[in-house]
């Protein structure tokens, strides 16, 4: 843990004259005096002012990047701030991946969120540790991690609202909490990893203009909408790091605000950390292409630091902050200012136990035997079952034993349905056609792709096979496998001219935790793959690969046509170095997967429809077409956001030929937003929307299938029949929408799942009056009326119709998840603080409020919940 170049600092300062003679004999008996910022005894903040009065000036702004080098006289190691945790350690290779935080937000359980972000803290610091002890320093290898994404999901066309835990305050505060808790651990001294709520504040989409666009957004809707979750985050859960976004609020861009950075988030709030600007905002305060505030990086960097960004995510060493010389020369920053700056960040770097002994640190012996355990993957699919919500059940769920099933969708065997955006590589991934072969067994169970997802975008590759992969022999027959030429490589110069080994591979489908050259941690390298191509189909074929392929020496970028039989020249390359786009060498993998698609999906589908019972449409979306500022074009699709929610139309188009065949169909619909299943509420037996569930996706989905887990899963997020009737995209009044504000009546409601369970609830004790200044305390009975034991999410809400101002038709308050018995019963007790029952007004500040409280228990929001499924009463405010 320690740095080894410590054990020189003493001997380094008594070089300087700040060091007496006295501290300095101490040296001829190996008894080097200790400064300050090594004594353990005193304040981080004691710690960090010593460490920083010591630096230069330049040392000190190149420690302002996320990339920050050695200071090795003082002892400081080389670090680079940059890792992600969404939902598991995400980019740094195999680790246990959870559902998407949209379908963690879906469990409606705190105390799962928490042993999943202590999870990932356990595997966060094992793989930190694994990369420290060989020298590995990189992005994705340190232990502060930019997650969770706190944002407000307050439009369903935002291709990012996956990352986010829904579109209810409450809901993502109270969940980033638990987060934040099991990520940065209990102890009172050290951090067992630093995390970040971001992106702060007033963010979520449009992608395409997110550098350039200017929010207005009333004090009202901030202080009841936007900030909530992460004044929770300070507040409650006392984060480490907060990252102020792209966009601009009310004018100011929102890594230059001095309302949100230095009024609101330190001031108010009381924020202690560190704040790091979203990647490359800094540059957009002054591109002529973006926000164009000032006309210089000087000006851009002042701006930044006077009003509270610490750390300038750039992608090299020209980010704005290295324009801070500049800026203190004309007098627009202090050096007090760039001091503040770094002190905030090694306060950070001390609480992690980067200065201190090993046996001080109680997070530095975590195993990698952490990583992808059996507690994690057992975790991961109780996260996943949770995950699954429930949208429509006309009976035929669950599925009887030894039904015979058609698995028909783009989505049955797309890897990328499991993780979603931000995530790791899975330790044992299950796909939902496997996990449904698993339960039901082989010979029940008939697959077809039926259709793309969209266009040209296929969720159906699979690894091109060894029986097409040839090479040609010295005597000139075809034999099985490629050659494979293994190379040494550099950033500088490529790949070497002369292979370090040559060797025979049947496929390409590899995935190392070590270099193949030299079984190092962090080798540079690069393969070369040649041979012959025979395929055993005549078809246009669509490759999917991190390798570049050529075919009779022409590069295939798009489908190409092969012909059954015939010989093709192919030859497949990758590189992995160092860098941070890309391929890099941070258990490096790379596959080579394709696609027919010239069959007629449409004939194979009903083929395997004809010999079923039942028939599981695996359709939706992925994340490979939203998600964070991606370039992706296409009807319904833009850079990453969505024009439109409705299913693709080939996928309807499809679903529509399979109902005239008359059989039952279940459709679960994979994406990490809304959709407007409108045609398929009408005509479906059942629909069950899955997010992105994790590496234990078709375990998880099959078990709730068949019933051997019943749904227990809430929506996050209001399911619109379209977005004709929401405001314009850019518009961020809260004025119709989400759930508290929206004027129509949605397909599926904020709050709705339903279960195989019938749950009732009665006996609601509360009072009739209540002062402003008291807690609201109630109790309410609930029995489950099923056959079969099962969990259910109570939901709390409340009303405030008397108040002054115009307030959500209802807001979430609590809301707790439970597992009952068949026939069992359990009484409730909910305290809502006062604090709860106040409302905002048009400046932002929360007033108590007077009148009639209306208070709905239940299984939903008590518009859309059965008489029995919710209790209500009227509590008079005074």
């Amino acid at each position: 843990m320690i740095n080894p170049t410590l054990n020189k600092v003493a001997k380094t300062l008594c070089l300087g004259a700040s060091i007496t003679l006295a501290s300095c004999s101490q040296l001829a008996d190996n008894k080097p005096s200790q400064p300050d910022y090594l004594n353990t005894a005193l304040s981080t903040q004691e710690r960090a002012e010593d460490l920083v009065a010591r630096m230069t000036l330049s040392e000190k702004i190149a420690q302002l990047y996320n990339e920050a080098p050695a200071i090795e006289r003082l002892g400081v190691a080389e670090y680079n701030w940059w890792n992600e945790a969404l939902h598991g350690v995400a980019r740094a290779g195999k680790a246990t991946v959870y559902p998407q935080a949209i379908g963690l937000a879906a469990t409606f359980n705190k105390e799962l969120m928490g042993d999943i972000a202590t999870s990932i803290s356990d595997e966060a610091r094992a793989k930190h540790h694994y990369y420290e002890d060989n020298d590995v320093v990189f992005r994705y290898t340190g232990l502060t991690f930019w997650s969770p994404n706190v944002n407000i999901f307050r439009d369903p066309r935002w291709g990012r609202g996956q990352e986010t835990y829904g579109e209810d305050p409450y809901l993502t505060g109270s969940l980033a909490i638990e987060f934040i808790k099991g990520l940065q651990g209990d102890n009172k001294r050290y951090l067992k990893t630093s995390a970040m709520a971001k992106h702060f504040a007033v963010h979520s989409g449009p992608e395409k203009s997110r550098h350039s666009d200017n929010y207005a957004a009333s004090l009202k809707d901030m202080h009841e909408t936007y900030l909530p979750a992460f004044k929770m985050a300070v507040e409650d859960a006392n984060v480490e790091s907060i990252m102020c976004a792209y966009n601009r609020v009310n004018d100011d861009p929102a890594c230059g605000s001095e309302y949100l950075l230095k009024d609101v988030l330190r001031g108010d709030w009381g924020f202690d950390g560190h704040v790091v600007s979203d990647c490359g905002a800094l540059d957009d305060f002054y591109a002529e292409s973006a926000h164009n505030i000032v006309k210089a990086p000087a000006q851009a960097a002042a701006l930044a630091l006077k009003t509270g960004t610490d750390l300038d995510c750039g992608t090299s060493r020209l980010s704005t902050f290295t324009n801070l010389h500049f800026a203190l020369q004309r007098g627009l920053v202090s050096q007090a200012q760039v001091d503040n700056a770094v002190i905030n960040l090694f306060k950070t770097r001390f609480k992690l136990g980067m200065f201190d002994p090993k046996s001080d640190v109680p997070y530095a012996n975590i195993a990698m035997t952490e990583v992808g355990s059996a507690k994690h993957q057992q975790l991961a699919l109780e996260a996943a079952q949770q995950s699954l919500v429930l949208l429509k059940n006309d009976g035929i769920l669950p599925l009887k034993p030894n039904t015979k099933v058609a698995v028909i969708g783009p989505n049955a065997t797309n890897p990328s349905v499991l993780v979603g955006n931000y995530h790791g590589d899975p330790i044992a991934p299950v796909l939902p056609l496997e996990g449904i072969r698993q339960k039901a067994g082989e010979n029940n169970v008939t697959y077809a792709a039926g259709s793309p997802i969209i266009g040209d975008i296929y969720g159906s590759h699979t690894l091109v096979p060894s029986s097409v992969l040839f090479h040609r022999a010295s005597e000139g027959k075809l034999k099985p496998g490629l050659q494979a030429a293994y190379y040494e490589a550099t950033q500088e110069k490529g790949m070497a001219s002369t292979p370090a080994f040559k060797r025979i591979d049947s496929t390409i489908d590899f995935h190392w935790l070590r270099s193949p050259i030299d079984n190092s941690v962090w080798d540079e390298f690069g393969i070369v793959w040649e041979g012959i191509l025979k395929p055993e189909e005549t078809g246009h074929y669509q490759f999917d690969s991190t390798a570049s392929i050529q075919i009779d020496g022409k590069a295939v970028t798009g489908s190409i046509e092969l012909k059954a039989k015939q010989e093709y020249r192919f030859q497949a390359d990758v590189t992995f170095l160092r860098t941070w786009w890309g391929n890099n060498p941070l258990e490096p993998y790379v596959k080579l997967r394709w696609v027919n698609t010239s069959e007629d999906f449409t004939a194979k589908a009903i083929a395997a429809a004809n010999k079923a019972d039942v028939i599981i449409f695996t359709g939706g979306i992925s994340a490979l077409l939203e998600g964070e500022e991606m370039a992706v074009e296409l009807e319904g699709f833009d850079y990453g956001d969505r024009t439109t929610i409705e299913l693709p139309k080939e996928q309807l188009t499809l679903m529509q030929r399979l109902k005239k065949l008359g059989k039952p169909i279940v459709m679960v619909n994979f994406s990490g937003s809304a959709m407007a299943l409108n045609w398929q509420h009408e005509n479906l037996n059942a629909i069950v929307q899955a997010f992105y569930p994790g590496e234990a996706t078709g375990t998880a989905l099959a078990n709730i299938l068949w019933g051997d887990v019943s749904p227990s899963g809430r929506l996050p997020v209001t399911f619109y029949k379209g977005v004709n009737d929401l405001p314009d995209f850019k518009d961020y009044r809260m004025d119709n929408r989400t759930y508290k504000y929206y004027n129509g009546t949605p397909l599926y409601p904020f709050g709705h799942g339903l279960s195989y369970a019938d749950f009732e609830y009665h006996q609601l004790q509360a009072p009739s009056q209540l002062s402003h200044t008291q807690d609201l305390e109630f109790r309410v009975a609930l029995k489950n009326n099923g056959a079969i034991p099962a969990m259910e999410i109570t939901q709390v809400y409340i009303a405030m119709p008397d108040a002054p101002v115009k307030t959500p038709k209802v807001a979430l308050v609590a809301y707790e998840k439970n597992t009952l018995d068949s026939q069992g019963t359990l009484t409730l007790e909910f305290k809502i603080p006062a604090e709860k029952l106040r409302y905002v007004d048009e400046e932002g500040k929360h007033q108590p409020y007077t009148g009639r409280l209306k208070v709905s228990v239940g299984s939903g929001q008590p518009s859309f919940v059965s008489t029995k499924q919710k209790a209500e009463t009227t509590i008079n405010i005074h």
